[in-house]
């Protein structure tokens, strides 16, 4: 039997011609290292929707990456779409069902940028739709420069579980995105703020390891983004442990 977790990741579908005339998936390669690097073994999710049961029963954790393309508002209510919205209703319709029922058996699940989105919906919040028409921050939450730097500081909430995974008050991180959360899910606890207010962080303490955070640590990038992958990895072995 396997000793490693295999860990779940989500992928892009994409249709442009870029890489085939033919529809793609794609994922980028530092989601898998970052697995690979601290013990599991990383498991590309397509988007089979009838087959979520099954592949729960081969997973033992699951991480909802980002993308370049946003959630649409009718999940939380929000009638009017903004220009600058762009959606994948395939890509949000199979990571919604396929969180709701890995919650339910309670396996590890990291949220990254747009996954730490969805999570928030799923858990009936809303989401800014567009931080720079919607807010007054100074802060550049899509950051011009390279994406394996960072940006501008996080503040950890203290006595959540992001708190006790990392032990800092204060972290470096990368920013790309362009929407954030706003009404917080029901059941979720904020555990990272920006310095603008802007909410980084979301955690479900009432889950083993249930987290979500607006940064983008697979690029391992700051001591925090290593504990944080160290932590999910170390769930989901005995995550894995459990079902034996």
């Amino acid at each position: 039997m396997l000793k490693k977790p295999l860990i779940g990741l989500t992928l892009d579908l994409e249709y442009t011609k870029t890489y085939s005339v033919f529809p793609w998936y794609a994922i980028r390669k530092n989601y898998c290292s970052s697995i690979t690097e601290y013990g599991g073994i990383p498991i590309p999710l397509i988007y089979d929707n009838k087959a979520i049961n099954e592949i729960l029963s081969i997973i033992d954790g699951i991480i909802i990456t980002g993308g370049a393309f946003d959630i649409d508002p009718n999940y939380f209510k929000q009638k009017k779409k903004y220009e600058s919205v762009i959606t994948k209703e395939e890509r949000t319709k199979f990571e919604l069902n396929i969180c709701e029922r890995a919650l339910k058996k309670d396996m590890p699940l990291l949220g990254i940028c747009g996954g730490e989105q969805l999570l928030n919906v799923m858990y009936g919040g809303s989401l800014i739709q567009d931080i720079q028409m919607d807010s007054k921050t100074l802060i550049n939450h899509e950051q011009p420069n390279p994406r394996n730097e960072t940006s501008h500081k996080v503040e950890i909430v203290d006595k959540t579980k992001l708190y006790k995974i990392i032990k800092q008050t204060t972290i470096n991180v990368n920013s790309a995105h362009h929407q954030a959360v706003k009404t917080i899910g029901n059941g979720l606890t904020v555990n990272a703020l920006a310095t603008d207010g802007i909410i980084e962080g979301i955690e479900d303490k009432n889950k083993s390891f249930c987290l979500g955070v607006q940064w983008h640590p697979e690029f391992l990038i700051e001591k925090s983004d290593v504990k944080l992958f160290k932590s999910f990895l170390l769930a989901s072995k005995k995550y894995k442990k459990s079902k034996i």
